[in-house]
């Protein structure tokens, strides 16, 4: 049986935190959930592409913010648009200076001190912060807006 694409509804604003639990609850009951996608600009639902109507309910269950599956599938060609096609390399180093595009830090600027390609995580540290807390974002929440030269920036210059 050939996947499709079922539609989630959640609360705005939710749809990360829903997203997290589908594919973790999908692991977790092996389900047929090949992919999971929050499309940009569009609140209040999130797409899962799934071997049956039956794998992506189940995906869904009990998982808060999630308000179920709309009955319908969903054909491709309406949420093609909505789509962008992501390169997996990502051009990050450590001592990056980036600024962080989406979550709860957004527009902060922060400084990379750990990369996770297997995840595609940083850690990162914010720049205006008092004390220099480790932060975990998604590689595609942040953009490099500074990089840091070549030369030993560790303190040596003051």
């Amino acid at each position: 049986m050939e996947a499709q694409i079922y539609a989630i509804r959640t609360t705005a604003n939710r749809e990360d935190q829903v997203m997290d639990f589908v594919t973790s609850n999908a692991k977790r009951k092996k389900l047929e959930v090949y992919a999971v996608i929050r499309p940009h600009g569009m609140r209040g639902y999130i797409f899962v592409e799934a071997g049956s109507r039956s794998d992506a309910e189940q995906s869904a269950f009990n998982v808060p913010y999630a308000r179920g599956v709309l009955p319908n599938v969903i054909d491709y060609k309406e949420i093609e648009h909505m789509l962008e096609q992501v390169k997996t390399e990502m051009n990050i180093q450590k001592n990056d200076i980036v600024e962080i595009i989406s979550g709860p830090f957004k527009r902060e600027n922060a400084k990379i001190t750990r990369i996770d390609k297997q995840k595609e995580e940083v850690v990162v540290e914010l720049l205006e912060s008092a004390v220099p807390i480790p932060i975990t974002v998604k590689m595609d929440a942040v953009k490099v807006i500074r990089r840091e030269s070549d030369e030993e920036t560790d303190d040596s210059s003051e």
